[in-house]
């Protein structure tokens, strides 16, 4: 037991006997993450990590940081905790892969109003499992007690990603071509971002999250919490077999940002729209309200969570390889000549 207390600490607002009750409930979550390379165990100043280096001329390290936004203010509202720490590693490691580079760990961050350690070891839990999903090892953390700057039933999570990628297999925007094919690899649901909007349109301080929507095949607030997809194993599988040009991460600024992300100058993605098989839960945030259909596919990802541009040629084997390891990838349209980033028609 740690003999550490502080009475004045706790009389401002911050539980320390928490903290050390917390890293303890935690700790069988983030042992499920342990990958070989790993080198020191929770409790100490820094994560330690030993990569493989071997085969590799030249490796270079390449890190994503990002949260999981206000979705979290579905998880709070339903009392749910254990889904958003898999968006949150989603959103660093899906952006690593762009560069084809390997995750390799993953540190969090909880800004919290009041340490419940129960609730703290389950949001850890969400995050193990995206680090078990991606391949990579939960090393380290930080949880915060912020009393008297957010309420206590309140929290910020937030995460850290390093992977590594040998320098002649970073992915080469440059390599691109027109007629390269552009792959959807579906989405599981809003992923996480554009939940300002959503939170607006289905006013969810008030809106019954329980309520079942038929169109949906399930409550409203489960569709929403529902974690964003991890690409790591199927992309990896994916850059072993295949010449890719070019991989985007859908998330904010969806289609319209985010494609032309991977796409050089003097070279254009032209998307099909009647292609792309938009989630239910897109028409129904579209219907709620009554949004544009460019500002949906500006904010969205309409079930599109990633793209891959790979040649022509291979586009078939591409698909197969993405499907063979549960990712029903098929295109959605082409790389053009053109001053144009971007044109859905």
């Amino acid at each position: 037991m740690n003999n550490s207390h502080s009475a004045s600490y706790a009389a401002a607002g911050v539980d320390i006997e928490a903290g050390y009750k917390g890293v303890q409930l935690m700790k069988e979550h983030v042992k499920r993450t342990f990958i070989p390379g790993v080198v020191s165990d929770l409790g100490g100043f820094g994560g330690l990590f030993a990569p493989d280096l071997s085969g590799m001329k030249k490796p270079v390290l390449v890190s994503g940081t990002d949260g999981v936004g206000t979705k979290q203010r579905i998880a709070q509202l339903l009392g749910k905790h254990d889904t958003v720490g898999i968006d949150c590693v989603a959103m660093c490691v899906n952006d690593v892969i762009c560069c084809g580079a390997k995750p390799l760990f993953f540190l969090d961050y909880i800004a919290i109003g009041k340490n419940i350690p129960e609730k703290v070891a389950e949001l850890v839990s969400g995050v193990a499992e995206g680090c078990v999903q991606s391949g990579c090892a939960l090393i380290g953390g930080e949880t915060a007690e912020h009393p008297g700057t957010m309420a206590a039933d309140d929290y910020d999570l937030a995460g850290f990603s390093v992977g590594i990628v040998d320098e002649e297999k970073i992915l080469d925007p440059n390599r691109m071509c027109a007629g390269d094919v552009i792959l959807a690899l579906p989405s599981t649901s809003v992923h996480s971002n554009g939940f300002s909007l959503v939170r607006k349109v289905f006013d969810v301080e008030h809106a019954d999250l329980h309520r079942y929507l038929p169109e949906l095949g399930m409550e409203l607030g489960e569709a929403l919490l529902t974690p964003t997809r991890i690409y790591v194993k199927p992309v990896l599988a994916l850059l072993e077999q295949v010449d890719v040009h070019g991989l985007s991460h859908i998330t904010g600024g969806g289609f319209y940002e985010n494609i032309p992300r991977s796409i050089p100058k003097c070279l254009g993605a032209k998307i099909d729209k009647s292609a792309v098989k938009v989630l239910p839960i897109f028409t129904a945030i579209q219907n709620a309200g009554n949004i544009p259909e460019r500002d949906m596919f500006n904010t969205f990802n309409m079930g599109v969570g990633m793209v891959a541009i790979v040649p022509a040629q291979q586009a078939d084997k591409a698909a197969q390889i993405l499907r063979q390891n549960g990712v029903d990838a098929y295109p959605i349209g082409t790389v053009i000549a053109s001053d144009e980033p971007i044109t859905l028609c």
